[in-house]
């Protein structure tokens, strides 16, 4: 054992079990040996356990905390149990600096180069039902974290819960409304077309009605606040986290999902209803436009049209729809800013993913709550 050189003394307990004694300096300088050792180690032996003593260990940087990594690693591939002893406090920090997810992640990103394509699409439904398994699990954690802070409501943070109102509300009825009013316009222009060729204009405004308030309206309020505010919320705290302020809390003792996501789900559920209703209002006044002005209807049939289209079971259940979306919308941006690492660029992708994450959920969920009501109704 020379404290100069990398060494190893390879001791057999019994049958599948072995304990490999380091000795000398886990370095750089000796990773060649190092990477054939543990070639040879698995090729040789078949193990069941092993054990790796680092009792007479004298130096160890990085390459050596990665060539530790590795044999935990290639154990685990091969259902190896595998167990690091004697390990001083300066090698365990060495070792918890190195991220291990990212280190992982580069050996499934090289296997999955020359793939064909059923190996390319498995390896894309495990990734999606990974990520579903994350997002269900937040999602149901972050619930949790909001009933406990409506038992207290005293902890909740409401100033920041006011100020992201403005945010995601107030700030974004301009858009809301222009986009419903447009689609509104398109709507009754277009069923208009074809309408009038049985005199059945008249119509139009119930049509227009109908569709906003049962579909389009929380549909289009949600895709708008996902773009706008899920968005701005995976940017937020992902930036956060790239800063290290989320660790900060968490040595200052606050809980992160009830500090930062908590008045973000309470700001948006609050506000979307508002949007929803906004909404719809907007639309209906385009179809107004179109009616009054194109189709020769009168401003009191219009709207009479309009009001024996609407009654509380659909405005409720749109309603409903908007809370339930508004939940979905700020818990995925903030499920996917927490799970941002060290870099401006996975601040990006998680933006970009929370939108797109949103968008599917929220067609999702809402093609549920279309066969639920069918059936309630």
């Amino acid at each position: 054992m020379s404290s100069n050189g990398f060494g190893f003394d390879i001791k057999g307990l019994s049958e599948g079990e072995l304990i490999i004694c380091l000795s000398g300096r886990l370095s750089v300088d000796h990773l060649d040996k190092m990477l054939l050792f543990i070639q040879d180690l698995f090729s040789r032996y078949r193990l069941s356990s092993l054990k790796i003593d680092l009792k007479d260990v004298t130096y160890m940087d990085s390459a050596g905390a990665l060539f530790l990594i590795e044999i935990d690693r290639e154990s685990k591939n091969r259902n190896i149990l595998c167990e690091i002893i004697n390990l001083k406090k300066e090698q365990k920090g060495l070792l918890e600096l190195i991220d291990r997810d990212a280190y992982e992640k580069s050996f499934q990103e090289t296997k999955k180069t020359g793939l064909n394509f059923v190996e390319y699409i498995g390896y894309g439904l495990i990734n999606f039902l990974d990520d579903m398994k994350n997002v269900i699990a937040f999602i149901g954690m972050l619930i949790i974290k909001i009933v406990s802070s409506l038992a207290s409501i005293k902890t909740v943070r409401w100033d920041d819960v006011l100020v992201y109102m403005k945010k995601s509300g107030v700030d974004g009825l301009p858009i809301v409304g222009l986009i419903s009013f447009l689609l509104g316009l398109i709507m009754a222009f277009m069923s208009s077309l074809q309408l009038k060729q049985f005199g059945a204009n008249i119509y139009v405004p119930a049509l227009l009605a109908i569709a906003m308030i049962k579909e389009l309206g929380p549909i289009m309020t949600a895709i708008i606040v996902a773009g706008r505010t899920g968005s701005a919320f995976a940017a937020e705290i992902g930036t956060m986290k790239v800063n290290e302020e989320v660790d900060a809390l968490i040595v200052m003792g606050f809980d992160p999902i009830k500090f930062l996501a908590v008045p973000k789900v309470f700001a948006v559920m609050f506000v979307m209803p508002f949007l929803t209703i906004f909404s719809d209002l907007f639309a209906i006044f385009g179809g107004f436009i179109v009616g009054v002005l194109g189709l020769d209807l009168t401003v009191h049939t219009y709207i009479q049209q309009t009001l024996k289209a609407m009654n509380i079971f659909d405005i409720t259940t749109s309603l409903i729809k908007s809370i339930t979306f508004a939940v979905l919308i700020a818990g995925i941006g903030c499920q996917r800013g927490f799970e941002v690492k060290n870099s401006a660029e996975e601040v990006g992708a998680a933006t970009t993913s929370a939108v797109v994450s949103a968008l599917f959920i929220i067609i999702f969920v809402d093609s549920m709550f279309a066969v639920v009501l069918s059936y309630i109704r």
